[in-house]
């Protein structure tokens, strides 16, 4: 008769907690364990020699160890700590912590950035390449998606290429006295070479030069904590690309950059970022487009 000790020294020796389980198994229902239990007492059995057999998630010696750097809570270069360092106080009654207390941004961003809607791959320039009859629906399932939330939107900003201005276009139409306005620096592109590579696209040296300066332009533009002088919350509404959103959520949650090719993202998608007064990023959504139906889902 074998004894649990036994047992599990023998499956020990073989090092595989998979075999102590089934041997475990095995052993139980055969009433190797000893005296044949109630149907009850058992199951009770079986339970406690699966737990036993289950690896110890967090012993000394394999405690979980944080990689990479710490958080930069100035890495959009507005934390008032690193601003009011050095300034030189305008009077010897100045107090100092007053002044950094002024200059406290206390209001949080919200920064929602849609993917432009399916759109005609075939169109030679960008001109051409408006939004199909599908692409136009998806456009007016997202605006009647950020209508239902019921947030008080400050401001729609969209890429200048045709499929994002046109994506933008259809959702202002459920979001009235919303302003909306258009920016260069939001068009499509390749951000930085991915990390791992890929074979089917690859764009050249000058290109990811180019490209890339743009768009860390446009992060630094839009993805900051908020100004001192904002009292309230705001929401904002960016209408653009997958690289660029892909790009910017790397950025603001300080991973790697070059990973942004690890993600994929809906076309109409919501991805939804919270920037906090203290310089903390929060990423709420990632390519949601769970409030469209699943014929309708693409990601062109």
């Amino acid at each position: 008769m074998f004894c649990r000790k036994t047992l599990k020294l023998i499956c020990g020796l073989a090092g595989s907690s998979t075999a102590l389980v089934l041997a475990a198994a095995a052993a139980d229902s055969r009433g190797y364990f000893g005296e044949r239990q109630s149907e009850a007492g058992g199951r009770w059995l079986s339970l406690s020699v699966l737990d036993a057999a289950q690896p110890a998630w967090t012993p000394a010696g394999i405690t979980p160890v944080q990689t990479g750097h710490a958080w930069d809570f100035n890495w959009d270069k507005r934390d008032p700590s690193a601003l009011t360092n050095g300034k030189k106080k305008e009077s010897a009654t100045e107090d100092p912590s007053s002044e950094q207390d002024n200059g406290k941004p206390k209001a949080t961003r919200n920064i929602l950035l849609i993917r432009h809607s399916q759109y005609n791959l075939s169109g030679s320039s960008d001109k051409e390449r408006i939004l199909t009859p599908l692409g136009r629906e998806q456009a007016e399932l997202t605006g009647h998606r950020l209508a239902a939330l019921g947030l008080k939107y400050d401001v729609l900003v969209h890429s200048s290429m045709a499929r994002a201005t046109e994506t933008a276009h259809i959702i202002s139409k459920h979001l009235p006295g919303v302003e909306l306005l258009s920016c260069d620096l939001l068009r499509e592109g390749a951000p930085i070479e991915p990390v791992p590579p890929v074979t089917h696209w690859k764009p050249d040296a000058v290109q990811y030069h180019e490209d890339g300066a743009r768009i860390e332009a446009a992060f630094r533009r839009y993805i900051h904590r908020a100004d001192p002088k904002q009292k309230e919350d705001s929401y904002e509404i960016i209408v653009c690309h997958a690289n660029v959103i892909r790009y910017f959520v790397c950025r603001a949650l300080q991973f790697p950059p070059e990973g942004w090719l690890r993600m994929g993202l809906n076309n109409g998608s919501i991805t939804w970022l919270t920037i906090r007064p203290s310089g903390r990023v929060a990423l709420r959504t990632l390519g949601d487009a769970g409030f469209m139906p699943p014929d309708k889902l693409t990601r062109t």
